[in-house]
């Protein structure tokens, strides 16, 4: 009997298969590589290269492997190219999960852990962001994942679905060397792509109302948020109650001028951030609570910011010479 990854050759997936691998519990990873790179898996580590927006291979996935449950992590995860690509958002990530969830009841898995997102709140008008802060999504991502938490709590009522959604934050770091954050939107790969050229990092507003002029968010290390996946997991195999939905923050949030001067003491690279105008629509601060997860899941920041810097910049200094 396994756990079906969705989405788990990606930097976030690769990191939760490996979690689930540490505690000795089996894996198959579905993934269809528009972002993952299967190069990122585990040694020995099933894997199904295809769609989540295709029962059938999910069904036969699910059927040939054991599977027991699923932690769903692949779509579309860019928020503000969401903007932009709204249709094409909602197919990955609404119309893929209603997918996902009909080849779940046909092959009689009932449990489920759904990565959502910080995403779902907008713009909070509060210092620290609950679970019971109110959603005002504003783009099509934040929208599709807090769809995707509705779909999982209603077929829940409708058919037994045991069920259970994690909030991200800011996702940084890296548990090992042979897995980095690709992505061309996060601000650690900015940051170090840049370094990597010669050119100076650039940054988004310096005026905020917050102790250094810049953003202030939370930022928690992707082996944290891994071990979280299979300690949810391991709840629902045991029948044990979870909340709905859990926020995985560390209730103290990073200002933007913070990362970049650990950046530059890591590195070893001096150098001052250019700093552009404000992004519209970016709030000077966004900071959870972790409480229920700590209560729940075992959640706690186990890595400091220097070990989220030195992980993530370790990890993308091995790419570069691979």
């Amino acid at each position: 009997m396994s756990w079906l990854v969705t989405g788990g050759a990606g930097y976030i997936g690769a990191h939760v298969v490996r979690a689930f691998q540490a505690q000795g519990i089996d894996t198959v990873v579905v993934d269809d590589l528009s972002s993952g790179r299967k190069g990122f898996l585990p040694e020995g580590a099933p894997f199904v290269q295809g769609t989540i927006l295709d029962g059938a291979l999910l069904e036969d996935a699910m059927r040939r492997h054991g599977v027991r449950g699923v932690v769903h992590l692949a779509g579309f995860k860019y928020a503000g190219v969401s903007v932009q690509r709204p249709l094409h958002t909602y197919r990955q990530n609404v119309t893929g999960t209603t997918t996902l969830l009909g080849a779940m009841e046909a092959s009689g898995v009932d449990r489920i852990v759904f990565s959502s997102s910080a995403a779902v709140y907008g713009t909070p008008d509060v210092d620290l962001v609950t679970e019971a802060t109110p959603k005002h999504p504003e783009s099509p991502y934040g929208e599709s994942k807090l769809i995707g938490e509705w779909l999982l709590a209603d077929q829940g009522r409708a058919a037994g679905l045991r069920h259970t959604s994690l909030r991200y934050f800011n996702v940084v770091g890296s548990g090992t060397d042979e897995v980095f954050d690709p992505s061309p939107h996060n601000l650690f790969p900015l940051v170090f792509d840049a370094l990597l050229e010669g050119r100076t990092p650039r940054i988004n507003g310096g005026d905020y109302p917050t102790p250094d002029g810049t953003c202030v968010r939370d930022y928690i290390h992707v082996a944290d948020l891994a071990d979280a996946h299979v300690a949810a997991a391991r709840r629902l195999d045991a029948g044990e109650p979870l909340e709905p939905v859990y926020n995985l923050g560390s209730g103290d949030g990073v200002s933007v001028g913070e990362i970049m001067r650990e950046v530059a003491k890591v590195t070893g690279i001096d150098f001052e951030p250019e700093v552009g105008p404000r992004r519209e629509g970016d709030p000077a601060r966004i900071v959870a609570s972790g409480e229920l997860a700590a209560r729940d899941l075992d959640w706690r920041m186990r890595h400091s910011l220097a070990e989220m810097v030195e992980s993530a910049w370790s990890a993308r200094r091995a790419a570069s010479v691979d």
